[in-house]
């Protein structure tokens, strides 16, 4: 799945929330662990990632070509506590 905010929307805690939810949704579905790919270059996405938790895990160098030019991508993952009072 890929998922992005246009340009005119970002600043308004939109992906924030989503990630608030996407947690809750996880917690919901006894799901423990969280991955995703993203540009390098995209610090954007980068930081919201790393507000909701998420860690770079790796470097993917030259996944992929865009426009013509290869870019790296960050793999970051995060771990989701487990509801243990459920």
């Amino acid at each position: 799945m890929v998922v992005g905010i246009r340009a005119g929307y970002r600043g308004r805690g939109i992906g924030t929330e989503m990630f608030k939810r996407l947690d809750a949704w996880a917690v919901s579905q006894e799901i423990t662990r969280l991955e995703l790919t993203v540009r390098k270059d995209n610090e954007a996405a980068v930081h919201l990632y790393e507000k909701s938790g998420f860690v770079i895990e790796g470097l993917r160098k030259n996944s992929m070509r865009v426009g013509g030019a290869y870019a790296d991508e960050y793999y970051m993952a995060k771990f989701i506590p487990r509801n243990e009072g459920a």
